[in-house]
């Protein structure tokens, strides 16, 4: 039975490893096993999936990963921390310690090739709150093997990327989440699990991967197209997307032949209509973003 960290347990690592949480890292400790317990169950972890973790910290949840995953990856910035995760999870977590791999390493930098071996299924982590959204789009651009994941984020954050059109709070992490995969609001987590305390509630988001809307069109030209209609989002799509048409009029003729009203915004679109437009590109120009 492997073993999960209490506050006591969470307090007396720190303190042997001199750590302090900062907030440059985003560091917030769990230090209540009901909580990664939930998360794991939540999860929905096969003993076939091959987990990643980003941000392991003093290993509250990689212990109870380890149990009922084929793997996990951790990736952690904090050299003290990588360091320390190995013989944290040899004194907790017996001989599932050796389905452990750490990567001291940034994940906004980690590649499929880092992560080959076993290859990541499954994304599961208690995300620093400020890189959540670019580390989560990251991994499943980099890493095609990911088939689901949960993560636990600001709460805030975590509604801005389930939300759908018309929602006062879709933008640009709701449809670029959207392009690669299906989501939803998986529960709230309360501030007093974590050490230290945040001053915001955090919010569970789970997804499963699926097919592009659109494959025909490059990703990189569908974001193109997101990020210029959110950039001024109280301007109409004829207006927004005229730098990205090379004019408003050119703008609207892609828009019409998307079959998208000109006079429409962007958090009135889904993914499937940003697609529609970005194949529409004048001259096809965005297609080569």
């Amino acid at each position: 039975m492997t073993g999960l960290l209490g506050p006591a347990e969470i307090r007396e690592i720190a303190a042997r490893l001199g750590v302090t949480p900062t907030k440059k890292l985003g560091q917030n400790f769990v230090h209540d096993p009901n909580t990664v317990r939930r998360i794991v169950t939540t999860a929905g972890l096969t003993p076939d999936d091959v987990a990643l973790e980003v941000g392991p910290g003093l290993g509250s949840l990689t212990l109870a990963l380890l149990p009922v995953a084929a793997h996990v990856h951790a990736v952690e910035l904090d050299p003290a921390l990588a360091a320390a995760l190995p013989e944290t999870a040899a004194r907790f977590a017996g001989e599932a310690a050796g389905r452990l791999t750490v990567h001291p390493a940034d994940a906004l930098r980690v590649t499929a090739a880092d992560l080959a071996d076993p290859a990541p299924t499954a994304l599961v982590a208690n995300l620093p709150y400020n890189v959540a959204v670019p580390v989560v789009l990251h991994l499943l651009a980099e890493l095609p093997t990911l088939r689901h994941g949960l993560v636990m984020v600001q709460k805030e954050v975590a509604d801005r990327l389930v939300a759908g059109p018309g929602s006062k709070v879709y933008g640009i992490p709701s449809v670029k989440l959207a392009w690669y995969a299906r989501s939803r609001a998986a529960g709230k987590v309360p501030p007093n699990v974590f050490w230290p305390v945040p001053n915001v509630d955090s919010g569970l988001v789970a997804f499963t991967r699926r097919e592009p809307p659109r494959p025909d069109v490059p990703r990189k030209a569908v974001f193109a197209v997101v990020d210029a209609a959110f950039a001024q989002r109280r301007k109409t799509l004829r207006a927004a997307l005229a730098g990205w048409a090379g004019g408003a009029d050119r703008a609207a003729a892609a828009l019409a032949a998307a079959g998208v009203d000109p006079s429409a915004r962007g958090e009135s679109l889904t993914v499937e209509q940003f697609a529609a437009i970005a194949a529409s590109a004048p001259d096809g120009s965005a297609a080569e973003q």
